[in-house]
């Protein structure tokens, strides 16, 4: 068996039973999983193209090479499974899916599976600020503090909101000893506020940039409450995805527990071979310079990844219920690629979708823009920069076009939108990759943009 795969004791019959299930409760609890549930091949769209064995779904005609790529990843073994959705100009054009969402019972992959997102919930923050923004409650030059007086304690009085979410405020790591299950815990709440507030910077506000790989969605979070006065995740389903039909939840009820996929992180022993392969083979790769730097006690790239501390569970914690549940803007969103492509269709088309205006076009063209930008990040060790919380990337990796945006997420989930072209994509899978960026995820992005309308 493939690393990282693992058992199951749930047979086949018994798993599709569980999904129809699944689907029932969704029904009668009236949440719909997605706009296209239950979707079959047994009908397409009319004049679109079947995807090529093995994959499933379909392209509108011009796109049929990167679902050439995506079923070549499920034959190969590459993908366990996967779906990448499109959408152009308004209109969806790809929407492949294929492989199992989990190995041992053999379930197959459908159009709504979904799993959890990782840092791809960092764009849904960065929507729910956006929104705020939109109603004039928050301005992203003015200092943090004036909506959270607690937070200028230890010298954070200067860091503006746009500082804090453009990674350049000094905040990637917490000296104190917080727990996963401290942020996810209500009654743990104020221990968690009390090491927010009382963290130091580690630098001077604008003077470096250190991806906020966890602390970021603590921060906001609390952010995002004193101003709105709700949760984040009930504000953005009334505000922004109920109304696009988006399957994204940020903190997912149980109606779609059993519409997940199984996750499939790479074993550790594996993950670490690879990396000191990287730093043998190629020296000067992000993957390198990230190998050399995680060992280091003090570390900040150790450190703004080990705090919260998930636990003997490690990653497979994120995608299990406490997590999935909750509200955690750095990592808990859930949905599907079909899902999370449509939660992106507002940043793609100018700030309407089909009549309904989410976003002015004026509070959206600062996003075109790289805010900060660093030839290397102080965690990451790459390229990269953020615009008022959306992830700006080099040009050779998800779009060729600089005025894109979104936010990649650990293991190769993304989300992603380029409103030069109206291009808004999701892509989630449960095969983990090892990598800072996944090769696969990658190559489905320049396929797309080798098909013949993008060019």
């Amino acid at each position: 068996m493939d690393p990282g795969l693992g058992e199951s004791v749930v047979c086949r019959a018994s798993a599709r039973r569980a999904l129809g299930a699944a689907l029932a409760l969704v029904r009668s609890a009236g949440l719909q999983p997605s706009h296209h549930e239950d979707k079959t091949m047994t009908s397409l769209p009319p004049g679109v193209l079947p995807a090529p064995h093995p994959a499933q779904g379909w392209t509108a005609p011009g796109f049929e090479y990167v679902a050439r790529v995506f079923a070549s990843q499920l034959a190969s073994g590459e993908e366990v499974g996967a779906g990448f959705t499109v959408y152009h100009r308004g209109t969806c054009v790809v929407d492949l899916w294929g492989g199992q969402a989990d190995v041992a019972s053999q379930r197959p992959w459908g159009s709504d599976t979904r799993l959890v997102l990782f840092s791809v919930t960092k764009a849904l923050a960065a929507m729910a600020l956006h929104l705020l923004a939109e109603d004039a409650l928050l301005v992203w030059d003015a200092p943090v503090a004036d909506y959270w007086p607690g937070f200028a304690a230890a010298g954070k009085g200067r860091i503006t909101v746009r500082t804090l979410v453009n990674h350049r405020g000094g905040l990637a790591a917490l000296d104190a000893p917080v727990r996963l299950r401290d942020c996810l815990e209500p009654g743990r709440s104020q221990r968690v506020l009390r090491a927010l507030e009382r963290q130091a910077p580690a630098w001077e506000p604008e003077q470096g940039q250190g991806y906020h790989a966890l602390t970021f969605g603590l921060y906001v979070d609390e952010l995002f409450r004193r101003i709105a006065g709700e949760d984040m995740g009930a504000f953005l389903r009334r505000r922004l995805l109920e109304p696009l039909r988006s399957d994204v939840w940020l903190g997912t009820p149980p109606a779609y527990d059993l519409l997940f996929a199984t996750l499939y992180p790479p074993p550790t022993l594996w993950r670490l071979r690879q990396m000191v392969r990287a730093m043998s083979v190629d020296p000067d790769s992000t993957e390198a310079r990230v190998a050399r730097d995680l060992p280091k006690k003090g570390s900040l790239t150790r450190r703004a990844f080990s705090r919260p501390s998930a636990g003997a569970g490690g990653l497979a914690e994120y995608n299990a219920l406490p997590v999935r549940r909750s509200c955690f803007p750095s990592a808990s969103a859930t949905g599907s690629a079909h899902g999370l492509a449509r939660a992106f269709l507002p940043f793609a088309l100018g700030g309407e979708v089909e009549g309904k205006r989410y976003f002015s076009e004026a509070s959206l063209e600062p996003l075109m823009r790289r805010q900060g930008w660093s030839e290397r990040d102080s965690v990451l060790q790459k390229p990269l920069g953020w615009s008022q919380g959306f992830l700006k990337e080099e040009r050779h990796l998800f779009c060729p076009n600089p005025s894109s945006f979104g936010h990649s997420g650990m293991g190769g989930a993304l989300g992603w939108c380029d409103p030069s072209q109206g291009v808004a994509l999701g892509y989630v899978m449960n095969r983990m990759d090892w990598r800072v960026r996944s090769p696969r995820c990658v190559a489905l992005c320049r396929a797309l943009y080798e098909c013949e309308p993008l060019r």
